[in-house]
């Protein structure tokens, strides 16, 4: 069963001031944390980015595919349905988030194992708080391709809250996400 990796790197970061992927974290750009744990999960990871995006270079050298969602500026809907559209073979979707650094590798695989276990949706718990990112089964295609603006796929994990399955991880990561500059940890 294919579970295609992506990792949703093409917002504005209009929060943050600046291209907060691009900020380093402990000497590495942001994005490249992501990107790296996604990888080692999921060798095959496809990385979605704006047009013009100098992420796209970084990203291809970390090995990742990139695509470039043209109406990325409409919002991580847009995104999101361009690693849809160019998975159309996939049974499901691990949609990770780049702004979110701090997510270890194991996570990812206990994701996509739950995926390829038949659930539905998968979402990590941490000390019994729901977090990111999401894995979701093609079962879900019409629902991702026919997403817009800003909230991802929010609405689908709303409307079908019941046939989440739940993993346990032991990984703060799954609840930090960085958003301003406030997010980032003090000493990087």
């Amino acid at each position: 069963m294919t579970i295609a990796a992506l990792l949703l790197a093409a917002g504005k970061s209009s929060r943050f001031g600046a291209n907060k992927l691009l900020h380093p974290l402990h000497g590495t750009p942001i994005a490249m944390h992501a990107a790296q744990a996604l990888k080692a999960a999921c060798p095959d990871a496809i990385a979605i980015v704006s047009p013009g995006s100098p992420l796209q270079a970084l990203l291809e050298q970390a090995g990742l595919r990139t695509i470039v969602s043209e109406r990325a500026h409409e919002g991580m809907g847009e995104s999101l349905k361009s690693g849809i559209a160019a998975t159309p073979d996939a049974h499901g979707w691990l949609i990770a988030l780049a702004d979110m650094p701090f997510v270890q590798p194991a996570t990812h695989a206990s994701l996509i194992a739950a995926l390829q276990e038949g659930a539905a949706i998968a979402a990590p718990s941490y000390q019994g708080q729901r977090g990111n990112p999401v894995g979701i089964s093609s079962r879900f295609r019409a629902e991702l391709l026919a997403v817009s603006g800003d909230a991802g796929a929010r609405h689908i994990l709303k409307n079908h809250a019941y046939e989440i399955r739940m993993v346990g991880v032991d990984d703060p990561g799954v609840l930090k996400d960085i958003d301003t500059p406030g997010d980032l940890p003090v000493h990087i």
